[in-house]
């Protein structure tokens, strides 16, 4: 029995699983946040918050492209010495790209006066101050996924979207709720989880004095090609949302946002796998282990693949349910069960495409990285504005996302295989089977013995 609660122990304590549940749990709360927002508000409005977010995660990875995977890809097999100056350098590209923000929201509150576009009237006006309020929130969270503390990240994570979601009931209680409102939480919830990070020293603002110009240089190098890769990217997955929303307006968005939300119970677990894979990905690149480096990633994807396909194939059957569930009746006769429905199916290849992204920015191609998303990005608008012109429906839109995600899928296969080392494809899937397998085995011995 001892060895059985022990076993059990280091599975809860070990970093995949606290890994998972950080972004699990902040993901469930994310999603009890949009369900609420989702019968609040009106599709109209709902449409014109979904926009706002997606401005605003897109000018966003101006920083988070530049540092989220290089801070990692830096800070991880350093030296104590080195760490240090990582971080202090960290603080000073953050706060530099910040400070431009900043300076770019001063006319850009002004041109918001002469904008019809109720979300990005809102995004010109609250950017800035956006930015700087989530500034220690932002820098915590590369340190901390660095130092692999997926502890210390649920506890910050959750401080962020525990209380927008707090607040967003307490402007229901006293019947406030609109779109500006909604705004204000969210800046005040950005506030609430920086200031936690800078109590706590989870930021490690103090090591800003140790920044280096030799470090910053490096990262600046290195980051350059990976921030042109985040903003491809997410251009790329906002392409949908920026077509949307000005060929057929902010109610088809807001069914467009119902339908593809739910995808997040395959991105939100893939995501903690790739925050767990880097420091693994980078170490045995870092020490001259170029085959383990293909292990590794081959491990992760066909692990990540395998296990998901239950929950792909239930969601494909039952997303009138899903749907229902999440945003209320208004949603379900609608096209957003059908486009979940699309999105699954193509989900079953989101781990490929998203590991040899990740394996190619630690084996030093982050410029191969940024073409290949930079093509699947044209690609992308390309197809969706045939689609919208021929059809005028969200359907077209939806359905011409194959093309871009095969294109990424293709591109980095063929890449990592003429620049690093040959692997065939479906071997991939038979690793993944193999180790499931052994997983089972090992723990099911563990728990019996």
């Amino acid at each position: 029995m001892k060895s059985k609660l022990l076993a059990l122990l280091n599975i809860v304590k070990s970093k995949y699983f606290l890994s998972l549940l950080s972004n699990g749990t902040n993901a469930i709360i994310g999603m009890v946040t949009i369900s609420v927002l989702l019968r609040m508000l009106s599709i109209h409005d709902m449409g014109v918050w979904g926009f706002f977010l997606t401005i605003l995660l897109l000018v966003d990875t101006l920083r988070s492209g530049f540092l989220a995977t290089t801070v990692v890809k830096f800070y991880s097999g350093s030296t104590d010495e080195r760490k240090i100056e990582v971080v202090g350098s960290t603080w000073f590209i953050a706060g530099c790209i910040t400070l431009v923000f900043i300076l770019v929201n001063i006319p850009a509150y002004f041109a918001s006066l002469y904008v019809e576009n109720q979300s990005v009237t809102l995004f010109l006006k609250f950017f800035g101050l956006n930015y700087v309020l989530s500034l220690p929130f932002f820098v915590a969270n590369c340190v901390l996924q660095a130092k692999q503390r997926y502890d210390r990240l649920l506890i910050l994570n959750f401080s962020n979207q525990g209380s927008f979601l707090f607040f967003i009931l307490i402007l229901i209680f006293i019947g406030r709720i609109e779109i500006t409102t909604v705004i204000f939480v969210y800046l005040l919830s950005n506030l609430l989880s920086s200031s936690l990070a800078l109590i706590m020293g989870w930021s490690e603002f103090r090591k800003f004095k140790h920044r280096s110009p030799k470090v910053t240089r490096e990262m600046f190098d290195f980051g350059k090609f990976t921030v042109g890769t985040s903003i491809s990217s997410t251009l790329l997955s906002t392409t949908d949302s920026f077509i949307i929303n000005f060929f057929l307006g902010p109610a088809a968005l807001a069914i467009y946002n119902a339908g593809t939300k739910l995808t997040q119970i395959i991105e939100i677990p893939m995501r903690s796998f790739v925050y767990t894979a880097m420091p693994a990905l980078s170490e045995n690149y870092n020490s001259g282990k170029k085959s383990e480096v293909i292990v590794v990633m081959k491990k992760y994807i066909g692990i990540f693949t395998i296990a998901m396909l239950p929950v792909i194939i239930l969601t494909f059957i039952f997303a009138e349910y899903a749907i229902l569930l999440l945003g209320g009746g208004k949603y379900v006769q609608t096209e957003a069960p059908n486009i979940l429905r699309i999105y699954m199916m193509l989900a079953a290849l989101y781990p490929a495409e998203r590991f040899f992204a990740l394996t190619l920015d630690v084996i030093h191609l982050p410029k191969i990285n940024f073409i290949k998303v930079f093509i699947m990005f044209i690609v992308v608008a390309v197809t969706d504005l045939i689609a919208i012109y021929y059809t005028h429906s969200i359907y077209g839109v939806v359905g011409a996302s194959i093309f871009s995600l095969l294109t990424g899928l293709l591109i980095g296969y063929f890449a990592l295989n003429a620049y690093y080392e040959k692997f065939p494809f479906w071997n991939i899937y038979q690793y993944g089977y193999r180790e499931i397998k052994e997983l089972i085995r090992t723990n099911k011995a563990k728990f019996l013995g």
